[in-house]
């Protein structure tokens, strides 16, 4: 396992593998579009819902505006609110996965990733509390 992939003693695996819709990591030399997200202390992502077409593969730059840290990880409604509850447990956990990044107040980021097929995709901040709060979006997949 390369570093990085596992937080402490936490693996995400299971979050890439649960939803075919959801994609996988992309090339970055095979980017079609690039979308910019602000992740907000209102928890709120900006834009919080984004279009794309199947096979995209999508850089997106993220900036935490706020003053406290967000992440932004995609995958499925339901696994994101079992992982919620985990972090909740585990307050402070970072992330080191391809579908996931977490930025501290003022921080700026990247992910690529490619959609593979139609259907609808979530993303949403796991930092406790924050999905709770509001902290979701969706990528629709055409």
């Amino acid at each position: 396992m390369k570093d990085g992939t596992m937080m402490q003693g936490h693996d995400m695996s299971s979050m890439k593998k649960g939803n075919s819709a959801m994609g996988q990591p992309g090339d970055a030399a095979k980017v079609t579009q690039t979308i910019e997200i602000v992740m907000e202390d209102t928890m709120r992502f900006t834009p919080g819902e984004i279009n794309v077409k199947a096979g995209d593969t999508v850089r997106f730059l993220i900036k935490n505006s706020g003053k406290v840290p967000h992440e932004m990880v995609i995958g499925s409604a339901a696994e994101m609110r079992d992982h919620a509850a985990m972090m909740k447990k585990m307050p402070g956990m970072k992330h080191a996965e391809p579908n996931m990044i977490s930025l501290n107040p003022g921080q700026k980021g990247g992910l690529v990733w490619q959609f593979t097929q139609a259907g609808t995709v979530d993303f949403a901040c796991l930092v406790a509390g924050h999905m709770e709060a509001g902290m979701i979006g969706k990528v629709k997949v055409g």
